[in-house]
């Protein structure tokens, strides 16, 4: 019997609010598979409760129980379940391919500059918008003017790939103006131009301030109860790495150790995810190197431990120091081999800094090299009226505190 492409992904909702939402993916397998759909599921901003993972090397199968954190986030289901879709590998006739092609090419990128007045939060809100309407923020230009005015610039791509058309298009400013009210000046959208060439840079970070973001050992996480235990096992198979993981429960914590795997060219055979047990999360994972062996060398097994415990324990680096007078706040998450940065991240801020009554003065996205990996680096110039004083150190930490914390999902 023939499988249709229906049967590929299948999303089957909770019957009462609070129950998870079972999301199955049954498709023929590629490498690194299961870190790109736990990227998307991240993205859409669910936390996966437990899951199972099961592959030949030829085809897969996925069971993942999701729900939306917090709870009372929308989801767009039916979009998920075609972004699922879109990453998986075809078995289909050639002739259906020409409907599925919004994967396999890279996205167009606009540029949505909003011009507005200024107040407490604009920026979550807008960014806010963006998610919910499934628009990617690639790269970010915040700038607040004396006369109390901020220009937003967002280089947005579109997972559904629809903003080149008119209903697409006018929705987004809709909703845009929808959240901003009367504060709303304009609000235009456009195919990004030569000027995202001047986004591109790497962010120029101090010496100092770079030794702190970047260090193996960050200033600060020492105080929370991070631990995280690796064992691994080739006594259970002859041809595989049994690695069984304990490590305090976060947001993304699967797509974090996964994304390791996919930039190792590690095979992940089997897995299973446990239901977190007193804040603390259990996975069992069947691992390969890429020749279809299991990982022998104990120096590859120690460097392989080092960089999951590193990863899982620290997937996002947050300090604050000072730029000039000023006070900025910098976030840094490691970028995927790939070239993709972390889901979120500048959603999470952003929210963090809008409950701390927080005014962001300017905000940009950028990429550094340290520590011969690629970081996204997201900076924010904090404006010292309401809120917070963030010049106090008491006050520097609670926001540090904060934003990790709203980051973490804890």
């Amino acid at each position: 019997m023939r499988m249709s492409w229906e049967d590929v992904v299948l999303i089957e909702e909770g019957k009462t609010s609070g129950d998870p939402t079972v999301v199955t993916v049954n498709c023929p397998d590629k490498a690194g598979l299961g870190c790109d759909l736990l990227r998307i599921v991240l993205e859409f901003g669910l936390y996966v409760t437990r899951g199972d993972f099961s592959t030949d090397g030829k085809w897969c199968y996925i069971v993942l129980w999701v729900v939306p954190c917090p709870i009372s986030l929308r989801v767009d289901w039916e979009n998920l379940n075609k972004r699922l879709l879109s990453c998986c590998p075809s078995f289909l006739p050639t002739f259906y391919l020409n409907q599925l092609t919004i994967g396999s090419k890279p996205p167009s990128l606009y540029l949505l500059t909003v011009f507005s007045l200024d107040r407490k939060g604009l920026i979550h809100d807008v960014t806010e918008v963006l998610c919910e309407l499934d628009l990617s923020i690639q790269r970010v230009k915040v700038t607040t003017t004396p006369d109390g005015k901020v220009l937003d610039l967002f280089f947005i791509t579109d997972a559904m790939d629809q903003l080149h058309t008119k209903i697409r298009c006018e929705e987004t400013r809709e909703h845009l103006r929808v959240i901003l009210g009367e504060c709303c000046i304009s609000c235009k959208l456009q195919l990004a131009g030569p000027e995202y060439d001047s986004q591109q840079g790497h962010s120029c970070i101090s010496e100092d301030v770079a030794e702190e973001l970047f260090s193996s050992v960050v200033v600060g996480k020492e105080e929370q109860p991070n631990k995280a235990s690796i064992t691994v096992d080739n006594q259970l198979s002859p041809t595989h790495t049994l690695l069984q993981i304990k490590c305090l429960d976060q947001k993304g914590l699967i797509y974090d150790a996964l994304k390791i795997f996919k930039d190792c060219d590690l095979r992940v055979l089997h897995g299973r995810f446990y239901v977190s047990v007193n804040g603390y999360r259990n996975l069992d994972l069947f691992i390969q190197m890429e020749d279809g062996k299991e990982i022998a060398d104990k120096d590859s097994q120690v460097a392989l431990c080092s960089r999951l415990k590193e990863e899982m324990l620290h997937p996002l680096r947050v300090i604050i120091t000072n730029r000039g007078p000023d006070t900025e706040l910098l976030v840094a998450n490691r970028v995927e081999l790939s070239g993709k940065g972390r889901p979120r991240v500048f959603y999470d801020v952003t929210l963090a800094l809008k409950r701390l009554r927080i005014c962001v003065f300017s905000a940009e996205i950028g990429r550094h090299s340290a520590s011969n990996h690629e970081w996204e680096v997201y900076r924010f110039l904090l404006n010292e009226t309401g809120g917070l004083l963030s010049t106090s150190n008491t006050a520097k930490h609670d926001i540090v505190y904060e934003v990790s914390r709203t980051l973490m999902g804890w």
